[in-house]
């Protein structure tokens, strides 16, 4: 039954982290969804925001826990007592037999804060195991690394995204907005307008095909680039020397390497010529309010780290951050990717953005859940490490997953589903049944977006109120009620994990007291209030902090610190096995692994398959024909994938979406090569070659 068959809900899209403003209608127990205004989306939605609705009625969704009874059976619906005790008794005797860390939880970018805290927490108390990490390690992690090695802080954008309708350049580095984000179009909008957008991808995107300057590097030399840019702003004069003395320290170290790479030996490696590299440069240092905006394209790589520092130092050299109306920035991906990182389901921090390695952060935390410090365990693996280990000797023998589609998802997909399968026990928390969940022991079905109160941070630092808006179907819970149950089966006391958003969202707020992300002067009460609220918030008078570094950066000093990085190259780079580079990215129709776009038939109908953009010279070179099925090789597996030729696209170089399953999985192909910081792994270049199918 619907909550009230005339009421209209003020909420936010399910899907990316611009969260836009929309409105849930529920007439007659069908729910409807219609844009609304507000700042990340100014009263527009894209396909996936305006058919969102149909994901709380979509045929298979789950209203009963399925259980599987031994490998090979089938998996049969229970009930829910049955459900939780079966899982507690098998983490027992887990834990029992091998200790803490034989279990394992893997959580989501989607996850809405206080569904990600309290994950952290149940974990760390009601498990005891280290070994705890979530998907936005694939997604955001070397954007973070970088911000806090620069700024002291990780925010995705440190100021409101309405703030980039005044700029004069805006330089967009691996982001296709049109595709992925298409609302935010309207923010970059007026600098196209001005001649002033500079898009950097391999391809020629739909995002690219509205800038003024499209530059088109080799996959995986990204950091070259900025290099010569950096170079190039040296050269020709564009340096912020008053900045730079003021603001920042380390230049002279950055530039002995950005000495060596002049604009034509950057040519020479990345494609990108040198005339162009200057031109965007210029369109940089002459504009009046100009940023830098980085994403998926330039991060998730085995350097993206460092790759995400020389863009920082492009811009520090320019003078850009922590003054307003210009600035750096790096645009979050999934709905919760900000949130679902500052408050515990991460390997190596508590609550707050704190580090578990930090004594003064472990007793604040430690306090706040009335336990003692000793109880807490320290850091653990990072995400694909975790899967890399699961059911090995030292790994986890047993892993809940909330809030992730690993099958599909995972770096080097094909040998990630062999570890889930060789799991003891596999338990997901899911709305249907994801490729994942359909190789699990016990799947538990869990309210979506619309039937149940939650927080999400967006990409620029704004908590928002995603309020409920209709009855979830009879026999689903929420993930709070999940691991309530499980946690009082494991000897837990019941009030250490409220089921109630509110109250986890206020003890939330007191752990993360004092911590970077401090979230102690927000309530729901401001929230349904309408007030903007950017972290950090540290009191209940307080307005909350839209643009950070105006002051001063967050370092100790207050400076920002340019970063000493130089250009390596892909992990993989091609070879005459595998001659080609392999990327990868969304479609404007589907979001992540798929599960939920899936099931739309409107997004289904317009892209159904897998397809890989192949340069025509390319398609006749391997003999694969536009529009027939191929399949693409890598090292690690093979896909098959639809051709589609495109002239724009670079020879070296081919292109397929992640969102599809099975032999069309994308990720069957990606290298699990780390960056040695963030731990990302290397999802954007693999080398590959090209066959018929």
């Amino acid at each position: 039954m619907p909550v009230d068959a005339r009421v209209e809900v003020d909420t936010h899209c399910p899907y990316c982290a611009l969260q836009c403003g929309m409105v849930v209608r529920d007439e007659r127990a069908e729910a409807t969804v219609a844009p609304r205004e507000f700042p990340t989306n100014r009263g527009g939605l894209c396909q996936k925001g305006w058919t969102s609705a149909s994901l709380l009625t979509t045929p298979g969704r789950l209203t009963t826990p399925l259980l599987r009874e031994r490998r090979g059976a089938p998996l049969r619906p229970v009930g829910w007592a049955e459900a939780l005790d079966h899982v507690a008794l098998r983490l027992r005797e887990l834990r029992e037999r091998l200790g803490p860390d034989a279990v394992g939880v893997f959580g989501g970018g989607g996850l809405t804060n206080e569904k990600a805290y309290l994950l952290g927490k149940f974990a760390r108390l009601a498990l005891g195991t280290s070994k705890i990490d979530y998907n936005g390690r694939f997604c955001m992690s070397s954007a973070a690394a970088a911000g806090i090695k620069a700024f002291g802080v990780d925010r995705g954008l440190p100021f409101p995204v309405a703030d980039l309708a005044e700029a004069d350049a805006i330089l967009l580095v691996g982001a296709n907005v049109a595709e992925t984000m298409p609302p935010f179009m309207r923010h970059v909008r007026p600098a196209a307008d001005k001649g002033g957008l500079i898009v950097v991808d391999p391809r020629r995107t739909p995002t690219a095909e509205a800038a003024a300057l499209h530059l088109q590097p080799a996959p995986g030399t990204d950091l070259a680039l900025a290099l010569g840019m950096l170079h190039a702003v040296v050269a020709d004069g564009l340096l912020d020397h008053r900045y730079i003395a003021e603001r920042t320290t380390g230049f002279d170290e950055v530039w002995r390497i950005a000495a060596a790479w002049w604009p034509e030996r950057v040519e020479r490696v990345t494609g990108v010529p040198a005339a162009d590299q200057r031109a965007a440069v210029a369109l940089l240092g002459q504009a009046r309010n100009a940023y830098v905006l980085t994403a998926r394209g330039t991060e998730q790589h085995a350097s993206g780290v460092a790759t995400v520092s020389a863009w920082i130092n492009l811009c520090l050299a320019l003078g850009l951050c922590g003054r307003s109306g210009s600035g750096f920035g790096c645009l979050t991906g999934q709905g919760n990717g900000q949130g679902g990182r500052e408050h515990g389901q991460k390997a190596d921090q508590l609550p707050g953005y704190r580090k578990i390695d930090d004594p003064a952060a472990r007793a604040h935390v430690a306090g706040v859940w009335g336990v003692s410090v000793d109880e807490l365990p320290g850091p653990g693996p990072s995400a694909y490490e975790l899967l890399d280990s699961l059911g090995t000797p030292d790994g986890p023998k047993a892993l809940l997953v909330f809030g992730s589609n690993l099958a599909v998802s995972a770096p080097r997909a094909g040998h990630v589903a062999e570890r889930l399968e060789s799991l003891e026990l596999l338990v997901t928390a899911d709305f249907v049944l994801s490729e994942t969940a359909a190789v699990a022991d016990v799947v538990f079905p869990v309210t979506q977006w619309a039937e149940e109160d939650g927080t999400m941070t967006n990409l620029e630092g704004r908590i928002l109120l995603r309020s409920r808006a209709v009855t979830p179907p009879i026999g689903v819970r929420s993930d709070l009620d999940v691991l309530q149950g499980l946690a009082i089966r494991l000897g837990q006391p019941t009030h250490r994990f409220p089921t109630d958003a509110a109250t986890v969202f206020a003890e939330l707020g007191r752990a993360s007291a004092g911590g970077p992300a401090d979230y102690s002067g927000i309530s729901y009460d401001r929230l349904r209030a309408g007030e903007a609220l950017h972290w950090p918030v540290p009191a209940a008078d307080h307005p909350g902090t839209p643009r950070l570094f105006l002051n001063g950066f967050g370092h100790p000093d207050g400076l920002a610190r340019f970063q000493v990085v130089d250009h390596v190259g892909p992990a993989e780079p091609p070879d005459p096995e595998f001659p080609l580079h392999a990327t990868t990215g969304r479609v404007l129709q589907h979001y992540q692994s798929g599960a939920q776009t899936r099931r739309v038939p409107e997004l289904t109908e317009a892209s159904p398959e897998a397809f890989v953009e192949v340069h025509p010279d390319t398609a006749q070179r391997f003999d694969v024909h536009d529009g027939q099925w191929a399949t693409v090789t890598s090292r690690r597996g093979s896909v098959r994938a639809r051709v589609r030729c495109v002239q724009t696209i670079r020879p070296d170089t081919v292109f397929l979406p992640f969102h599809f399953p099975g032999a069309q999985r994308a990720n069957l192909l990606t290298n699990p090569a780390l960056d040695p910081t963030s731990r990302m792994p290397e999802f954007k270049v693999c080398a590959v070659r090209l066959g018929a199918a």
